[in-house]
């Protein structure tokens, strides 16, 4: 194990003289993969030893990649999805990225290790979803408690079978304020039990190369010694502020196809794209940026919800899945093309991934920006396996923290005076009145609300646009005399009350006034912005409980069971049926049976008006067990 001197840190080298140093250019387009090859040139050239290296949840290779560069040598790599695999398989075998790797198909929990013999290293980043931002939106923080959250155990069984000196483990930030910490605590305390010492770190990939923001939590774990991580090579945390490999420089270059150049923005929100500043996202639509027709309520939808990319800077965070609006998208409002997003996540442009464009996009996301890798990885070479390389690198003291959180907190700032800007450039055209209509309708499998022909149809719908939108629900064929009121459902079916709102919410959308009634309303975590009353002139199934929902009373906080029941007027006993029948009007009902953070006998419903569509998270979800 190699100790660490004065003389060390005397002879710090910046980024650049790094890469001098190895003969291999730097701030140029696709300059990472040049980088690897120079130092697996070097390590080649210069005899050094291979580190025999175990690869766990190896997705595409990210990993893989990068430490197999600097001479960790892949004897096997586990992964459990097949297209991934067969990714890993195009790029292993002589003369490719590894050259001795065999890949292992299987899930971890039925894979051993043991016919290995000695392994040096082991490297991995178990699924981190149950962990992420995305999956605390849509579930709640599950974390050990979902069987993804566990598989870090399969981590630590391995850690002691194979026994290593010592080990990698990659995972999404998030895990460490997961469960109030619990699951952290845990983590830790099942490594130190196999016989590791910690050491660990959030960094931002972007500050080591790649031309992407992508926090993450590395952790390296030793039998012995003591590892510092290493200084950012880039940022103003590096050694000489050196510049972000951006955006714009890192995709220069790559050739497209004339279907890739123009892959514009369709569909109910791409038009709106092309106002929106390059470094912005949906945000720009919202009342409180000062947009003088919002059409999205502020933090009603994920960041990378319409986001552009800024060509001067890294982009965010590329996702391994995502809507049909989920950015980062190209400043000059397109997608960007594939062999851009293996530029913007540092992979080789010779690296081979499987299949069409959207299952080479979600590996691509769900893995470790190779350049990121290969950094962990020289360091790791030089303080646990004693590697010469010729130039110093610069490592972080322990207490020595990193400014990338700041430096976001400013750049949203910027971002903001971006867009106040180009508010005051759009022109304030006299306003013009919607288009009254008539038109027929029925409400389809999964509250799919679509217009149709009258023969086909089971409503028929007026839309008044004057000082106040009036809209009237008619069955099929028996429209009777309108009366002015805000939505005025002359029908006797249970599904008219459920259209009403639809109606409604496809005046917004058609007119371009706001995007869903959620927009309008704003996201249930946040004050109402819609006040209303639902009155029944003719007998309707729990037309108590529903009065009082539209009102608002008990919508948009936990209630006990005790507490809805007093809402809704009715026995605990009754509750249950009450809220199956809500969610056959498209109500979301949520408990513990459907989001597990719910606590057992709590209730929520977000909003007052109903909100299922089939693209819902919550629309096959049961309120009972």
């Amino acid at each position: 194990m190699k100790q660490l001197s004065l003389f060390d840190f005397q002879e710090e080298t910046t980024f650049h003289d790094i890469c001098a140093s190895l003969g291999c250019e730097d701030n140029v387009p696709a300059w990472p993969d040049q980088f690897g090859q120079c130092i697996s040139d070097y390590l080649q050239k210069s005899d050094q030893p291979k580190v025999k290296t175990l690869s766990l949840f190896s997705g595409a290779g990210g990993l893989d990649i990068g430490f197999s560069d600097v001479g960790f040598d892949i004897v096997e790599s586990v992964e459990i999805e097949e297209k991934f695999c067969e990714t890993l398989k195009m790029n292993a075998g002589s003369g490719k990225y590894f050259e001795h790797s065999r890949v292992i198909c299987k899930d971890i929990r039925e894979y051993s290790g043991k016919q290995l013999g000695k392994i040096d290293f082991m490297i991995g980043g178990p699924p981190c979803q149950t962990f992420s931002a995305a999956g605390r939106r849509a579930n709640g923080v599950l974390g050990i408690e979902d069987e993804r959250g566990v598989l870090f155990q399969e981590y630590v069984r391995l850690l002691k079978e194979v026994s290593p000196v010592g080990f990698l483990f990659e995972n999404v930030y998030g895990i460490i304020g997961a469960q109030g910490g619990r699951a952290w605590e845990k983590i830790l305390e099942s490594f130190s039990n196999a016989g590791y010492r910690l050491f660990y770190r959030i960094v931002d990939a972007a500050d080591y190369g790649v031309p992407q923001h992508r926090e993450r939590l590395l952790i390296v774990g030793l039998k012995q010694g003591s590892f510092k991580f290493p200084r950012p090579t880039h940022g103003p945390d590096s050694l000489d502020a050196y510049p972000f490999y951006y955006a714009e420089r890192a995709i220069e270059g790559v050739s497209l196809t004339e279907e890739e150049a123009a892959s514009g923005i369709g569909g109910r929100y791409g038009s709106l794209l092309k106002d929106i500043p390059p470094g912005l996202n949906y945000s720009f639509y919202t009342e409180k940026v000062g947009h003088p027709t919002p059409v999205f309520a502020w933090r009603s939808k994920f960041s990378d919800f319409l986001y552009k990319a800024d060509p001067m800077q890294p982009v965010r965070t590329i996702k391994a899945s995502g809507g049909a609006y989920t950015g980062p998208f190209h400043w000059e409002n397109r997608f960007f093309a594939y062999p851009e997003y293996k530029r913007l996540q540092t992979f080789p442009d010779n690296y081979e991934i499987s299949g069409g464009k959207p299952l080479a996009i979600k590996q691509i996301g769900n893995s470790v920006p190779p350049q990121l890798a290969r950094i962990m990885a020289i360091a790791i070479r030089i303080q646990v396996f004693d590697t010469s390389f010729p130039f110093q690198m610069s490592f972080l003291e322990d207490g020595e923290e990193l400014t990338f959180r700041k430096r976001k907190r400013e750049l949203t700032a910027v971002y903001r005076k971006k867009a106040e800007r180009a508010i005051a450039s759009i022109k304030q055209n006299k306003t013009i009145l919607p288009v009254s209509r008539t038109y027929c309708c029925r409400l389809g499998q999964n509250f799919e609300y679509e217009e149709t022909e009258q023969e086909k149809a089971e409503y028929q719908i007026c839309v008044i646009w004057e000082k106040q939108l009036t809209i009237f629900v008619y069955d099929a064929n028996e429209r009777q005399e309108e009366k002015r009121i805000q939505i005025f459902i002359c029908s006797n079916k249970v599904s008219a009350f459920t259209v009403g709102w639809k109606a409604l919410e496809q005046e917004l959308v058609r007119n371009f006034l706001k995007a869903d009634l959620v927009q309008l309303n704003g996201y249930y975590q946040y004050k109402p912005k819609l006040k209303c009353t639902c009155e029944f002139l003719e007998d309707f199934p729990y037309k108590i409980p529903i009065a009082n929902v539209v009102s608002g009373a008990g919508v948009a906080k936990l209630l006990t069971a005790q507490e809805l029941a007093t809402v809704w007027e009715t026995e605990e006993t009754q509750l249950y049926e009450i809220a199956e029948f809500f969610r056959d009007l498209g109500y979301e009902i949520r408990n513990h049976n459907t989001n597990l953070q719910i606590n057992e006998g709590e209730w929520l419903i977000p909003y007052s008006f109903p909100t299922l569509t089939k693209l819902s998270v919550q629309l096959r979800k049961k309120v009972r067990g």
